[in-house]
């Protein structure tokens, strides 16, 4: 299978930008999710992604479960600000808030857990209002989604039926044209899927209360379904990283690969190697440390570490 064809410099200054964000200290980066950092989950999946000449991740998400409080849907009163808004059809905008988020699944799926505490809501207390004073709140599990900025057609289509084959279905390509001004073509891959999301409306705001409008087997109803969509969508991500890898082998086309490259594969066993090496160290100096006469192991502790250049 042929290579790729060369990435025009434009792509090629956009990508820098971009590599030049990420490799930001964690305390100095941010993005427009909640969470406001890139998810533990893909960050391995970006980094292959971002290393191959010709594509570059532009925003991400792991895939989620959250509960929103939608925003207000009755227009403010006159000398209530200017920047005032309401909230549109699907509650985004006019003051909604995020009362959950997570990008793991629910870890304690105990009978009898007090969900009802954990995602902010109290008890049916009987509140009534009129529907457009409401402020509903949902539950919802959103899957992976992964945008890519390609070099060329070729390189979008190519990463378009990895995402397809690996069960991300509803994915696609934008830019298809030059943008104004530009005379090369450098479209996004928009990798996602619909069928794995799910949305239920769990309570409501009124009048500053956040009600349940479902009882608590609803919700863990809900909980056991999230971890179930949890542990597909990550069997999806791992065929799309597997098909992603497949792709670049076969376009490599004969090409030397460069010094010390190594695939994921490879590389997740070097990680865990060093990783067992690392603890085998600690403990052995840890035993030393407490046969000199240090049995609280904290001097011992402080000297390992500059041992090791920490």
């Amino acid at each position: 299978m042929p290579d790729f064809p060369p990435p025009p410099p434009t792509f090629s200054e956009k990508k820098a930008k971009i590599i030049a964000q990420l490799q930001l200290p964690p305390e100095e980066y941010t993005d427009l999710s909640p969470k406001g950092s890139v998810d533990e989950a893909l960050i391995d999946v970006i980094d292959e992604v971002n290393a191959v000449e010709g594509f570059v991740t532009t925003s991400s998400c792991a895939g989620r479960a959250s509960v929103f409080l939608e925003g207000s849907r009755v227009r403010p009163e006159a000398g209530s600000g200017e920047g005032s808004t309401v909230a549109g059809v699907g509650g985004k905008g006019g003051g909604g808030t995020w009362l959950y988020v997570s990008h793991d699944p629910f870890a304690n799926t105990s009978p009898g857990r007090d969900w009802e505490a954990v995602f902010g809501l109290n008890g049916d207390d009987g509140e009534s209002a009129r529907d457009e004073e409401k402020r509903f709140i949902h539950f919802k599990f959103e899957p992976m989604i992964l945008h890519v900025l390609s070099a060329s057609l070729e390189h979008a289509q190519a990463l378009l039926r990895c995402a397809q084959q690996a069960g991300f279905r509803e994915s696609g390509v934008i830019n298809v044209t030059s943008a104004a001004g530009e005379s090369d073509v450098i479209p996004i891959v928009a990798i996602r899927t619909m069928g794995l999301g799910f949305e239920s409306l769990i309570g409501f705001q009124v009048k500053g209360k956040r009600q349940s409008m479902v009882s608590t087997s609803y919700l863990e109803t809900l909980v056991d379904l999230a971890n179930t969509r949890f542990v597909e969508n990550k069997k999806r991500i791992e065929r799309f990283r597997s098909g992603f890898e497949n792709l670049i082998a076969n376009r490599k086309s004969g090409r030397e690969k460069p010094e010390g490259w190594e695939d994921s594969e490879a590389r997740r066993a070097r990680k865990r190697a060093e990783g067992l090496k690392r603890r085998e160290e600690l403990k052995k100096a840890e035993q030393l440390q407490n046969r000199d006469g240090h049995p609280d192991g904290a001097e011992g502790t402080a000297d390992l570490f500059t041992d090791l250049g920490l």
